[in-house]
């Protein structure tokens, strides 16, 4: 092992991989602890290796978002090159899954926001990942996701250092276009980050390879099990969220990355009131990952600016805190009591719908959703089917985006989404087109007509 890279004093290996080792080092003209990631001797200085780790410290180093790790600096000296990074004290979420396979459903939704966060910065600038999996992906002990290994990014604006129809990254995390070697944009990473979060909500991947196919295969080709019947805590928004990014063709998927971010925003609001990396550093302490000191020493130094602690954390005054949210809590329940009296006949009507139809309705925020059809259709809502049209009855639904599927086995499946707000009544009118207009009978779209009426 070297002693020393650059200005680097090197204090031990972190780890290795196929093309290059990781070193801890303090550079020391700063007194910062780094990570010196080297390209390993037996690999060529003018291979397709060398020019893509090259590459990957150009993308990073023009990369500075708080989910992404930093670059600092790149050195080639003759046969050798080194990228100076940025040091994470922590574990990534490949080491987390090993130790609890299944993540609490706010702690899953954290860290693919997080992850969402660095993609929309880096696709923003036209730099696709295309290797996003649970070792790429790190949390630090300040509950910090960061984003890491751009080894076979791509950026759009350059060319593209593999050859048409082949395929760079890890099978398992594929998209279907990535798996074929097609030309590929932001949706194949939201594809990627969807399987990542389905792992983290099952402790399973969703495409596992047996005797009858490959797992490349599955991806293409088979539909995943739904989260829910894996681990029935996964709440039905969550799940509609996963199923959007995982959908086979780039078009039915998020049309933005921001379009992801903003729908998980709006699931964990409800749901963690507090600081996202807080709520991460109280889980890395419920597993041991942390020890108490640690955790109260990370979240005291979190506190306001200009604040001083001394001495160690004061469960007392957590106590009276707690006290004081206890009583507030009695007064808002006793006020809340009598205005949820007055909305038990609206909660009753749409609890009766829901019953007998499986509509994913949330009575409290319901808005409705009235659907005309020509010539009739089944209707689909979030993966479920609710009514078959003509129908006159207003389907409440929960307010927020939802997925709409309209079947009939004789016309072309028509998809649309829709927004809804509470106490509002969105329209959708439509009119479905024979499938003899469009592929003739025994063509291709004859085909997709079978496999529609065996859905």
């Amino acid at each position: 092992m070297v002693d020393k890279i650059g200005n680097c004093r090197i204090l031990g290996e972190i780890g290795s991989g196929g093309m290059a080792v990781v070193y801890k080092a303090v550079q020391e003209p700063l007194g910062r602890t780094v990570a010196i990631k080297a390209l390993k001797p037996s690999i060529a200085v003018d291979s397709q290796f060398a020019k893509r780790f090259e590459r990957e410290a150009h993308f990073m180093a023009s990369l500075q978002h708080e989910n992404i790790i930093h670059v600092y600096d790149f050195i080639k000296d003759g046969r050798s090159m080194f990228i100076t990074m940025e040091y994470v004290r922590g574990i990534d979420l490949y080491d987390l899954l090993e130790r609890t396979p299944v993540l609490p459903i706010e702690i899953a939704a954290i860290i693919a926001l997080q992850v969402a966060r660095a993609l929309d910065y880096a696709h923003f600038r036209g730099i696709i990942h295309r290797d996003i999996k649970p070792a790429n992906i790190m949390i630090s002990h300040q509950g910090e996701v960061k984003l890491m290994d751009f080894g076979i990014a791509r950026d759009e604006t350059l060319s593209d250092l593999t050859e048409t129809g082949t395929g760079l990254g890890t099978p398992s995390y594929m998209s279907p276009e990535q798996i074929l070697g097609d030309k590929l944009d932001f949706r194949s990473d939201i594809f990627s980050a969807g399987i990542v979060l389905y792992q983290m909500l099952t402790g399973r991947k969703p495409f596992l390879e047996d005797d009858s196919r490959t797992v490349m295969q599955k991806i293409r080709l088979d539909r995943y099990t739904a989260p829910r019947k894996i681990n029935a805590a996964v709440p039905r928004p969550l799940e509609r969220i996963l199923a959007r990014c995982m959908e086979k063709m780039p078009a039915n998927r998020y049309p933005t990355t921001q379009a992801l971010i903003d729908d998980l925003m709006e699931f964990l609001a409800p749901r963690v009131p507090v600081n996202h990396n807080s709520r991460m550093v109280g889980y890395l302490r419920e597993i041991a990952f942390l020890t108490d000191d640690e955790a109260e020493e990370i979240l005291a130094a979190s506190g306001p600016r200009g604040s001083v602690r001394r001495g160690p954390f004061d469960r007392k005054l957590v106590r009276n805190i707690a006290l004081m949210q206890g009583v507030l809590a009695l007064a808002i329940f006793g006020a809340g009591a009598a205005i949820q009296v007055t909305s038990g006949r609206f909660d009753e009507e749409n609890r009766s719908f829901a019953g007998a139809t499986g509509s994913p309705v949330l009575p409290h925020r319901a808005g409705y959703l009235r659907v005309v059809v020509d010539p009739w259709a089944e209707v689909f809502i979030d993966g479920q089917s609710v009514v078959t049209t003509p129908t006159a009855q207003a389907i409440p639904l929960s307010a927020g985006v939802h997925y709409l599927k309209f079947k009939n086995p004789y016309y072309r499946e028509i998809d649309r989404e829709v927004r809804i707000r509470p106490d509002e009544t969105e329209l959708i009118e439509l009119e479905l087109e024979p499938l003899h207009e469009v592929g003739g009978e025994g063509g291709e779209d004859g085909e997709d007509d079978e496999e529609s009426s065996d859905e």
